[in-house]
């Protein structure tokens, strides 16, 4: 038997197996979500793959939602890891435990529920990956919580940021990127997208990834997510956060502190860029001094737009697999 048929049948073998023990089947939903209580969460997730795998953590952004890695999880769980990508607070069947917890969007929020999830479900260290939202989750915890992360795949490479940093004012064509950052500033802003929220997301979705061919079955499929009660109010403040228009919780001030001097990320990591990505994103140049262990970045061809995982499951599926094998 030669290579290619050997390496065929194992692959074959692998994903059958990964079928049985919960993964999806490549561009299909997800199947019946899990629950459980984590930090001031109940958070709704997907789970693929054997539960005695390797962990993987892979967080979604806006507006999408975990079928961002529809196509990646049953990659990644033929190959015998344990996959876990969770809805963030505001979107799916993810909810507060109590009325009283604010409704708080500011990024270290969004890093303390992974950290608690993951306690949750006992995983002590996992390798993360993460786009748009997801990728700044990701990098955030793997400042804060290195022994928690044993590798990051991250779109659009190094996004922690701070709220002094949002206050320098970018060239005009950078500016007119984040227009709907200034639209959400507003009264008119929020009102405007507790109305036209799917038309915003979907909007998002074609200026962002400008030839990505998607469907309306694959947009409504995520659109779901948008329909959580908190969603509006996580959305308006995680944007109304990065330009000190809202406070944020003090609880969160010392993270916000070592987060705002720009920390370097020492875990091993690997960025990727799509070539056709339309949303607000840095050059790799800017940031590749930042991650300061064992590093790559992978641009990736083809028309693919800021949803990279979605739209190149593979290439993202590939760097996973490369940052957790070092």
């Amino acid at each position: 038997m030669n290579q290619n048929r050997r390496e065929f049948i194992e692959t074959t073998l692998m994903t059958f197996i990964a079928a049985k023990m919960g993964a999806i089947e490549p561009g299909r939903a997800f199947g019946p979500l899990k629950q459980i209580d984590a930090g001031v969460l109940n958070v709704g997730y997907a789970e693929a793959g054997p539960p005695g795998g390797r962990p993987v953590i892979l967080l979604h952004g806006w507006p999408y939602d975990i079928h961002t890695y529809g196509d990646v999880a049953p990659l990644l769980a033929a190959k015998g890891y344990r996959v876990i990508v969770p809805y963030l607070r505001g979107y799916g069947t993810t909810r507060f435990l109590s009325s009283e917890t604010v409704r708080n969007g500011q990024p270290s929020a969004l890093a303390v529920d992974a950290i608690a999830l993951m306690d949750a479900l006992k995983i002590d260290a996992a390798v993360l990956g993460g786009c748009d939202w997801g990728a700044r989750t990701a990098g955030i915890m793997a400042v804060l919580w290195p022994e928690r992360c044993k590798g990051l795949v991250s779109v659009s490479g190094y996004l922690i940021g701070s709220q002094e940093a949002g206050k320098v004012p970018l060239p005009p064509k950078a500016e007119l990127q984040w227009w709907y950052q200034f639209y959400f500033a507003t009264e008119r802003g929020r009102a405007g997208y507790e109305k036209y929220r799917r038309e915003f997301s979907k909007l998002i979705w074609q200026l962002a990834s400008p030839k990505w061919n998607f469907d309306d079955a694959t947009f409504d499929r995520s659109a779901t997510a948008f329909d959580n009660p908190d969603h509006v109010a996580i959305v308006i403040d995680n944007y109304r956060w990065r330009l000190g228009l809202a406070a944020g919780e003090s609880k969160f001030d010392d993270l916000e502190q070592r987060l705002a001097q720009g920390p370097v990320i020492t875990v091993p990591t690997i960025t990727m860029e799509g070539d056709a990505n339309g949303a607000p994103h840095p050059d790799p140049s800017a940031y590749a001094k930042k991650f300061t262990g064992r590093y790559a970045h992978r641009l990736i061809t083809g028309g693919v737009g800021h949803n990279l995982p979605q739209e190149a499951p593979q290439a993202f599926a590939d760097a996973v697999l490369e940052v957790a094998g070092y």
